[in-house]
């Protein structure tokens, strides 16, 4: 079986532990399930038996993003038969038509924001030439919904929708992190992918199996949110959901490779 992980943080040796640490701690001390090197990660994945994996990490400032991208080009460099780069980006880089120019031209088969961590409001104007630069380039994977927050829940991804009707987004965590049933009320119907991770581990299995199903089989990738959760763990979860042979061939593989065009 083929298994593609579309949710995958990894950064540099040097600060991989305190990087997850402090991803935990942001998450009120949940605990993290590797230390976000590249070499657990790759242990993690092998032991799961995984086939590929989108690796990507969140540009807290614009200055971080060429550092990050420049990593994940050359863990891509490394195991060109295992990642599959998703760049970083943030809204207030100043020449927005030329730095997602350049990550298309570098070959990043995604982009990754994190609206929480980077503090602005998806649907927001001052967002928009960020969007507008992506829309018809790459798909945007987002991570969405954070109660405690009002970035991205799934209000504001259904606005970003309507704003950007050509963007190809990809709603992390089911659409709605800890607003899970809030995403599958306003978002199911709207073109949008979604992906499992950090989901499975607190969401009801036949909520998700819901969830799937009018989000529609074809538009459902798998995810793990490593490090925040152990791959095998987190494959283990979304083989007990009721779920054909079919559609879990879909959801960990097929789908990938027809959506992020593998």
């Amino acid at each position: 079986m083929k298994i593609f992980d579309v949710h995958v943080h990894i950064y540099p040796d040097k600060i991989a532990l305190k990087a997850s640490r402090s991803v935990g701690e942001f998450y009120d001390g949940m605990d993290m399930h590797g230390d976000g090197t590249l070499a657990d990660c790759l242990h993690r994945q092998d032991a799961a038996g995984f086939t590929r994996f989108a690796a990507h990490s969140v540009a807290m400032t614009p200055h971080n993003v060429g550092s990050i991208n420049r990593f994940i080009l050359e863990a891509r460099a490394r195991h060109p038969d295992r990642i599959v780069p998703f760049a970083a980006i943030h809204p207030e880089m100043e020449d927005m038509e030329a730095t997602v120019r350049e990550i298309v031209a570098q070959g990043f088969k995604g982009i990754k924001i994190h609206p929480d961590m980077q503090r602005f409001q998806v649907d927001d104007p001052a967002a928009a030439p960020m969007m507008e630069a992506i829309e018809g380039r790459l798909p945007l994977l987002i991570h969405c919904g954070d109660a405690r927050y009002d970035f991205d829940g799934p209000q504001r991804i259904l606005n970003l929708r309507r704003q950007h009707p050509r963007l190809e987004i990809i709603c992390a965590h089911f659409g709605g992190w800890s607003e899970w049933n809030s995403a599958m009320e306003l978002l199911p119907g709207n073109g949008l992918v979604i992906d499992t991770s950090s989901s499975l581990y607190k969401w009801p299995a036949e909520r998700a199996v819901e969830a799937i199903h009018r989000f529609g089989v074809e538009n459902v990738l798998f995810g793990t949110d490593y490090p925040m959760w152990d791959p095998k763990e987190e494959l283990q979860r979304f083989l007990k959901l009721r779920l054909t042979d079919a559609q879990r061939e879909d959801i960990l593989w097929n789908n990938a490779q027809r959506i992020l065009k593998l």
